[in-house]
């Protein structure tokens, strides 16, 4: 049933037309819908604007008014149908394909990418896993893709909360969903886009996980996997996350040639696509791969030039998550790091321990970590008691957490306290023996 409005326009008096439908079912009220219209218009960065008594003209008058370019391309992304679909009398230039990336047809309007779902081997083993667990076929839009962005988001908390195990598990099952969703959805080339933009940051971070958990061929393989993904997008920003994954990597490895190429590349990727805190990270990671590589003065220079990105840094409210755990903790502890390079260990308790210190809630993982390595900072300066209560602290909380390099410094600190002819040594090693011998019954 319609009415007439005047000038040849109905309008659809009962639930609307096919756009109010799709919304609808799509879980979204009129205002919640415009206000995710805001959101992933910033997510696209296309300057769009739309209102609810814009939205209702889409909606009840019949014919709708068509939507200009940039609406298009943010109700295209939100709901995952090209506009036509959607009930607009669409020109045929301004219409977009909708099917698998890999699925192109001759003369399609819009040109296509092929993703990594398109390349062989990469998806090997995908289609095993239950189908209750996975997103299945269907049309994907910007709902999707947040979903699975908020379970990228989980993994960080996850791994800081407690260590690498259960996190990289739930990685590796994230990157299968993905690639199966990429694999057998239907999507619009920039849904196809987003969705491989997020497997390349869950591979960069699957690197570390893996790194963590001792398996350095897995994190070398994730590591490569992201800038495959970065380079087949076109992700400058994935790009320079991934290679800063590899700097950290080659650094732990003790490649350091590696590490100082791998910060270089990201460097200039980061002239001109990246802010003040991407910037401090990349000169932190500079700083540690030019002291794994002996050079102390580029490590201090590197060093300097963090503390002055600093500044800026902290006023910067859009840095990509990876990075946003930068800040004063990190340079403390990169400025130990290069006292102890320097042969200057007692120079750099105060550095290791301000960095334990600032560390927040949350991060109990890193938190062992740096605790153990103030506790070898203080073996090293010869206060033998006071680093065998550092880790002891380690110790009383390592049994919850999961982490092969954590695991790793404990061991390491036991060797070397028990080389000290010291009591507070002797009682440190004979409780490490100890707990390792209730991890392993």
């Amino acid at each position: 049933m319609s009415v007439r409005l005047g000038r040849g326009k109905w309008m659809m008096t009962e639930r609307g037309g096919i756009l109010a439908r799709l919304r609808r079912d799509a879980g979204y009220t009129q205002q919640t819908f415009v206000h995710e219209f805001v959101v992933e218009a910033a997510a696209l960065r296309v300057s769009a604007a739309l209102s609810v008594r814009q939205l209702r003209r889409y909606e009840y008058e019949n014919p709708p008014p068509l939507p200009h370019t940039n609406q298009q391309a943010v109700l295209e992304s939100i709901l995952g149908i090209p506009l036509e679909e959607m009930g607009f009398d669409v020109p045929a230039h301004r219409r977009t394909m909708s099917g698998p990336l890999g699925n192109d047809h001759d003369g399609a309007q819009v040109k296509r990418r092929r993703l990594v779902a398109d390349l062989g081997g990469l998806t090997s083993g995908m289609l095993t896993q239950p189908a209750g667990d996975l997103t299945g076929p269907g049309r994907i839009g910007a709902g999707e893709v947040k979903a699975m962005r908020q379970k990228a988001a989980e993994l960080f908390q996850l791994d800081h909360a407690l260590g690498s195990a259960k996190a990289r598990l739930q990685a590796r099952r994230l990157i299968r969903q993905i690639e199966y969703t990429l694999a057998t959805g239907t999507y619009l080339e920039r849904v196809g886009r987003q969705l491989q933009t997020v497997l390349g940051e869950v591979n960069s971070h699957l690197g570390w996980l893996a790194h963590d958990a001792g398996r350095a061929d897995e994190a070398r393989a994730a590591v490569l996997e992201a800038l495959a993904a970065a380079r087949l997008v076109d992700d400058d920003g994935l790009a320079i996350s991934a290679l800063e994954s590899m700097c950290l990597l080659a650094i732990d490895q003790d490649r350091p040639w590696e590490a100082a190429a791998a910060v270089e590349s990201a460097q200039f990727l980061a002239e001109n696509h990246a802010g003040p805190t991407v910037r401090m990270v990349l000169a932190l990671r500079e700083a540690g791969a030019a002291m794994s590589g002996g050079d102390l003065s580029r490590g201090r220079r590197a060093l300097s030039r963090a503390m002055s990105l600093h500044g800026r840094a902290v006023e910067e409210d859009d840095a990509p998550r990876w990075a946003r755990f930068a800040g004063p903790v990190e340079i403390d502890y990169a400025t130990g790091s290069y006292y102890v390079k320097a042969g200057h260990p007692a120079a750099a308790v105060p550095f290791v321990r301000a960095a334990v210190d600032g560390l927040a809630a949350g991060y109990a993982r890193n938190s062992a970590l740096y605790r153990a390595r103030l506790a070898g900072v203080l073996l090293r300066a010869g206060d033998v008691e006071a680093a065998c209560d550092e880790a002891a602290k380690v110790l009383d909380v390592s049994s919850g957490l999961s982490s092969a390099r954590l695991a790793g410094r404990l061991k390491a600190f036991a060797v070397q306290a028990g080389r000290t002819d010291s009591a507070a040594a002797r009682q440190y090693v004979a409780r490490f023996r100890a707990a390792l011998e209730d991890q392993n019954a």
